[in-house]
């Protein structure tokens, strides 16, 4: 018996155990004990967790719970749990559930009042955030951006008003298609910090505008490799700037009411200047000249 096989383990009870990112001396104690004391371990790749494991001396009975079967295998495990189990969940690496299988096993232990007991550790969009030099008392984490150009586009449009600084995670093989998106739809001078291959070897943390920064990774084909999240500053208002929301409202009010009476009115809804949309609204005629 080792030192990581006491815990204070209660029966009918799921914990939610992170592993380590890259570095395996960042997992912690308390989740080494409640690996040993388990009596099942739901883990998304069996044969990953149990190289983890027999590197810390843990034997442990394991069960497959990943993306292609856990909402089929979710009342498996919940029912082991209404029996009277203790099962300890675990990802790849990381925190479960944060881009990774979980959520409905968690969803259905809470439904069903089976207890849920988080332990705290590893997670790279933290890890990330933390190192970045980006605003972290407000941000967004938005995981993989879609795969496919229009979506992956579409979803850089919504977030382009987005004040928090934003988390994603991007793979080897898409991150130059999502920092040249980046560009077209931010503009180059978005600042994008760059973490690679956190708590490995190779560790890399870079920022720079997004144009700069994919310049930057073209230099180098390894510089693409890797485990990455993207940390991209929130979009700076500019207070001189008339919100998009009075401009809608311009614009439909125009078509039934002269130019001053619809800027003052959206002016008086939006409680914006009534100058400032007039004069929008003249540049634009003069535009369409």
């Amino acid at each position: 018996m080792n030192q990581h096989d006491q815990a204070d383990i209660s029966a009918s009870t799921l914990y939610i155990v992170p592993t380590p990112i890259g570095n395996l001396g960042d997992i912690t104690q308390r989740a080494l004990a409640v690996l040993s004391s388990v009596d099942l371990i739901a883990a998304e790749d069996t044969r990953h967790t149990g190289l983890l494991l027999h590197h810390f001396g843990i034997s442990a009975k394991m069960y497959p719970l990943h993306d292609h079967n856990e909402q089929q295998k979710a009342e498996h495990l919940l029912s082991k749990l209404q029996e009277g189990q203790s099962i300890a969940l675990v990802s790849d690496a990381g925190t479960p559930l944060i881009n990774d299988p979980g959520y409905h096993l968690v969803r259905r232990c809470r439904e069903a009042g089976v207890r849920v007991v988080p332990l705290p550790g590893a997670c790279a969009a933290i890890a990330a955030l933390s190192a970045a030099g980006l605003p972290s008392d407000r941000f967004c984490y938005e995981g993989f951006l879609p795969a496919k150009t229009k979506s992956r586009k579409d979803t850089l449009q919504a977030l382009i008003e987005e004040p928090r600084t934003l988390i994603f995670y991007e793979s080897t093989h898409r991150l130059l298609d999502s920092l040249q998106d980046m560009v077209e739809v931010w503009g180059p001078d978005r600042y994008v910090v760059l973490a690679r291959e956190l708590t490995k070897t190779w560790e890399n943390i870079r920022g720079d505008g997004v144009g700069a920064l994919l310049a930057w990774v073209l230099e180098d084909e390894t510089r693409k490799r890797g485990e990455m999240v993207l940390i991209v500053e929130g979009h700076k208002a500019d207070t001189e700037a008339l919100p998009a929301e009075a401009l809608r409202t311009l614009a439909l009010l125009q078509k039934e009411l002269p130019l001053k009476k619809a800027a003052a009115l959206a002016a008086e809804i939006h409680g914006v200047k009534k100058n400032a949309l007039y004069k929008y609204a003249l540049d634009e005629q003069e535009g369409d000249k």
